[in-house]
C-alpha cells in the first residue's frame, strides 16, 4: 500500500502551505537580517509595517518573529519592539523551522471547535462532570501565583468539558490540540511575555461563566462564554509589541 503521505506531490504541498505561514515569512524576515539590512541591535520596522511591506497578516507576522526570537535572531521588548540581536547566531543555509500550525491558528480553532463542545456539554452533562468542572474551577483559583498548577487545572477543565459532552472523540480532539502548542516552542515563548497573573485572574472569570451556563443546560451561553473567553485570549496574545 502506497503511503500517500510520502508522495513528492504531497510534501511540495506541505512545503507550500508552510511557506504560506509564519514559516516562510520568517525566512523572509530573517533573509534582511543577514543581508545586513538590519544589523545588531538595530529594531526592525512595526508589526503593521511589516504586515503591509510582506502581504500578509499581523497574526503571521507575530508567530515569525516568535520563531526568530527562539532562535536567537531577534528580541522582543513588548512595549518597546522587535530588536536584531547583538549577536546573530549563525544559521544553515537551508533556514529550517519546525512546519506546522502556529499557536495563534491553534487558539483560533479551539475558539471554534470548543465553542460547539460547550453547547454540546451544557445539554448532555451529568452531576459527576458537574463535579469535575467545579474541582478544576477551585485548583484554578487556589493555584493563580502558580503558573504550572494553574495551567494543570486549566487543562482538567477544558477536557472535562469535552468529557460532559459525552463524545470521546471530541475529548481526544480538544487534547490533542492542548497537548501539541504546550509542547510548541513558539507557544512557550509567546506565554514568557504575555501570560501574567492578571490574564489567569481574567480567565477565572470567564471559567466560571463557561461553567454556570453548562450548569444551567444553556447552551447558547456556554457557547458564547467560550468563544468570549478563547477570543480574549487571543486578543492578549496578539497585541502590538508597540
Amino acid at each position: 500500500m502506497t503511503d500517500v503521505s510520502l508522495t513528492p506531490a504531497s510534501r511540495v504541498a506541505d512545503a507550500e502551505a508552510a511557506d504560506r505561514s509564519y514559516v516562510g515569512l520568517a525566512k523572509q524576515i530573517y533573509e534582511l537580517i543577514a543581508a545586513g539590512d538590519f544589523g545588531p541591535g538595530a529594531r526592525l520596522p512595526s508589526e503593521r509595517t511589516l504586515a503591509e511591506r510582506f502581504g500578509v497578516s499581523r497574526t503571521q507576522v507575530r508567530e515569525a518573529i516568535i520563531a526568530l526570537e527562539v532562535r536567537g535572531a531577534v528580541e522582543v521588548r513588548v512595549g518597546s519592539g522587535i530588536y536584531v540581536a547583538e549577536q546573530v547566531a549563525p544559521l544553515p543555509a537551508a533556514f529550517e523551522l519546525p512546519r506546522g500550525p502556529g499557536p495563534i491558528e491553534t487558539l483560533r480553532a479551539r475558539a471554534l471547535i470548543e465553542a460547539e463542545i460547550a453547547a454540546l456539554a451544557a445539554t448532555e452533562r451529568k452531576d459527576a462532570d458537574l463535579d469535575r468542572l467545579f474541582a478544576a474551577l477551585r485548583a484554578m483559583r487556589e493555584n493563580m501565583d502558580d503558573k504550572a498548577a494553574n495551567e494543570a487545572a486549566d487543562r482538567d477543565f477544558h477536557l472535562a468539558i469535552a468529557e460532559a459532552s459525552g463524545n470521546a472523540v471530541l475529548r481526544h480532539m480538544v487534547a490533542a490540540m492542548w497537548d501539541s502548542s504546550r509542547a510548541d516552542p513558539l507557544w512557550r515563548k509567546i506565554e514568557e511575555h504575555f501570560h501574567t497573573t492578571a490574564l489567569r485572574a481574567a480567565s477565572q472569570e470567564e471559567h466560571q461563566r463557561i461553567f454556570t451556563a453548562i450548569m444551567t443546560r444553556d447552551a447558547a451561553g456556554a457557547r458564547a462564554a467560550m468563544q468570549a473567553h478563547l477570543t480574549r485570549v487571543i486578543g492578549e496574545f496578539t497585541q502590538a509589541w508597540r
